[in-house]
C-alpha cells in the first residue's frame, strides 16, 4: 500500500544497483551535465566494461537519476565520480549512493579508499566529510574555472576497515 500511495504521488524513491554497459548513454548525460569535462560514451563504456571498476546508479522507473564510479587497484579504490541528475540534487541521493557504493568495495575486501574533489565544491566536500573522509593532500589549481582562476584538489581518504 506504501509503495502504491508513493507511487501515485510521485514520491517513489530511487532503487539503487550496480550499472551495466547498456547505461554509459544515460551516464554520459549526466556526468557532462555536472562536471565542466564531461566523460564520453565511449569512455563510460571502457569502465563499465572494466572488471576493476565498480559502477552503482539509481535509476527512479526506467530513467537513472545518479551514479557513482571507481576504480579498484589492490586493496584500495579510487572513487572517480559521483553525479546526480540536477533535479535530483538536495535529496541524499548522492549520500545513498556512496553508502551502497562503500559497503560493496568493503565486501571486494578493499581497505581504503581515496577521492579528489574540487575545493570549492561545497556540497561535495560536505558528503565526503559526513560519510568519514579526510584530506590528506592537496593539488594546488588543478582544476581550471576559466582563464584566470582555477581551484585546488583537494586529496581525501577514508579506511574501511
Amino acid at each position: 500500500m506504501k509503495r502504491w500511495i508513493a507511487r501515485l504521488f510521485g514520491r517513489a524513491e530511487p532503487v539503487l544497483g550496480a550499472a551495466q554497459p547498456r547505461d554509459a548513454g544515460a551516464l554520459t548525460a549526466i556526468h557532462a551535465a555536472s562536471f565542466n569535462r564531461g566523460w564520453s560514451e565511449q569512455e563510460f563504456e571502457q569502465l563499465l566494461t572494466d572488471r576493476n571498476v565498480v559502477t552503482d546508479r539509481a535509476t527512479r522507473g526506467s530513467k537513472i537519476v545518479g551514479f557513482i564510479v571507481s576504480r579498484r587497484a589492490m586493496d584500495e579504490a579510487e572513487i572517480l565520480s559521483v553525479a546526480v541528475a540536477r533535479n535530483w540534487r538536495g535529496r541524499g541521493l548522492a549520500r545513498k549512493l556512496l553508502d551502497l557504493h562503500l559497503r560493496r568495495l568493503a565486501g571486494f575486501g578493499l581497505r581504503t579508499v581515496f577521492l579528489e574533489v574540487d575545493e570549492d565544491n561545497v556540497p561535495a566536500r560536505r558528503l565526503y566529510a559526513r560519510a568519514g573522509f579526510s584530506e590528506v593532500g592537496r593539488r594546488p589549481g588543478y582544476y581550471a574555472q576559466g582563464r584566470a582562476k582555477s581551484a585546488s584538489a583537494l586529496v581525501l581518504r577514508r579506511d574501511l576497515v
